[in-house]
């Protein structure tokens, strides 16, 4: 099934409006922002695609939906994710999660401690590279802090939920950076110097007015017994992270090293660990046939000509990579409003973003960073994402009132915007052509 041509055609993205109206509208209409299953909105979406598809035989259609969902970047996310999940269970069922908060809310001082809990999520979340294990990880410990500490129960909340994002942004074993990077075909190493860069400023900026905010805290947190051996895990995945080893090597060795502490230390057993790596990887069950059926949709789609057609109106205007940057950031950020989630969005709106960014000779590298900022950005700040309602119904505070104090998801849209405007940070903005260059730097 071969086509040599692939023509704009605006009917052919109606698979991606069938998603949009199983999931968005019905969800809407029920009052319940998850009251319809992703997966059976993807369902639905990856039916009507195959049955409008024209030209060819349904075994043909069928087939080609099927490389699309086996494509090499899919099934390399699908065993990542598939390996993120053991490892972050195991470490959680083996107490590396405890550890670390332990250590990191050991050295806050009480009258810098909302701003403290900010870097400790930061930490956190870089390290686990999940912001809702991140939340359901240290919101419990921030509500009883701001109990201890006369402290909103909103701004303790929020303060857990902005470092959260920071590490989902971040972290190189995070969905997002994973999705990101494979997307766009750029090293995680390249897309984390790229974004470190432009969100810096704005987490330092970010913790300043968490100080002011929080300094009417009125007692310090009690200090427990730290397991200095349970944090090693952490730390040893975000070293090994950095130094550029294979990611898929990182969650592996990681996982093991889980297992091995939580055996010595008495932590857990043998069949402890194997369940946990079990639990762990069943989680990302949901991730993964998300991840396949999205692959299948968008492979339809594109072979109808539905991105070409998005691709062509996207820059029937747009004559500059400055332009194309801006695309960029309005096509994952709306697909992270209408799906809640951006991983997922990541993944729909990557392929189109990579035509754009080669379109328009923007380094995979920014183009990764900046569909990656962007998806979070919108993702922390939605009342009906999974980070704020996690957030939410461990602090006993609604949504709404949360979102006060995000101080960072916000700070974070507002400089990735300044990023494009000013081509910031300017190394890592000079396009396609110098990348080999700056990477090499």
């Amino acid at each position: 099934m071969k086509k040599d041509t692939i023509l704009p055609n605006a009917w052919a993205l109606i698979p991606l409006a069938v998603f949009l109206i199983s999931y968005l509208a019905v969800s809407v209409v029920a009052g319940d922002f998850y009251k319809m299953p992703i997966t059976v909105a993807f369902v639905l979406s990856s039916i009507v695609a195959i049955a409008m598809s024209k030209g060819d035989s349904l075994s043909n259609r069928i087939e080609l939906f099927c490389k699309g969902a086996a494509n090499s970047n899919i099934m390399l996310m699908v065993l990542i994710f598939i390996l993120a999940g053991a490892f972050a269970q195991t470490a959680k069922a083996m107490g590396a999660v405890d550890a670390t908060v332990q250590l990191t809310l050991s050295i806050l001082p009480g009258n810098i401690l909302a701003a403290g809990v900010f870097l400790a999520a930061c930490i956190i979340s870089v390290s686990v590279g999940t912001s809702v294990g991140t939340i359901v990880a240290l919101t419990p410990v921030a509500a009883g802090l701001a109990q201890q500490t006369g402290l909103p129960l909103a701004l303790m909340a929020a303060v857990v939920v902005s470092g959260a994002m920071f590490g989902d942004n971040l972290s190189f074993i995070s969905d997002t950076t994973i999705v990101a990077t494979r997307t766009q075909g750029c090293k995680m190493a390249d897309k984390f110097k790229t974004n470190f860069q432009i969100v810096m400023p704005f987490a330092i900026l970010t913790t300043i007015l968490y100080i002011f905010s929080g300094s009417a805290a009125q007692t310090t947190f009690t200090q427990h017994e730290i397991a200095w051996v349970k944090v090693i895990p952490y730390m040893a995945v975000l070293a090994a992270a950095v130094m550029g080893i294979h990611v898929m090597i990182v969650l592996l060795g990681g996982t093991v090293l889980c297992g091995l502490i939580g055996l010595l230390t008495g932590s857990l057993d043998v069949w402890g660990w194997t369940t946990s790596m079990g639990n762990g990887i069943n989680g990302m069950g949901e991730l993964v046939i998300v991840t396949i059926l999205a692959g299948g949709m968008l492979e339809m789609i594109r072979y109808n000509g539905g991105l070409a057609w998005i691709i062509q109106k996207a820059t029937a205007r747009i004559d500059t990579r400055k332009g194309a940057e801006y695309s960029l950031a309005c096509i994952v950020s709306f697909a992270n409003l209408c799906t809640a989630n951006n991983t997922i969005a990541l993944i729909m709106a990557g392929p189109i973003a990579k035509e754009i960014a080669q379109k328009f000779k923007i380094a995979p590298n920014r183009a990764a960073s900046l569909l990656d900022i962007f998806s979070c950005f919108v993702q922390g700040m939605i009342p009906y994402g999974a980070q704020l309602l996690m957030a939410a119904s461990l602090s006993g505070v609604s949504p709404v009132h949360i979102m006060r104090y995000l101080y960072y998801p916000y700070l974070l849209g507002i400089g990735a915007l300044l990023a494009i405007q000013f081509s910031l940070p300017r190394k890592y903005a000079r396009g396609l052509e110098n990348a080999e260059e700056t990477n090499r730097i």
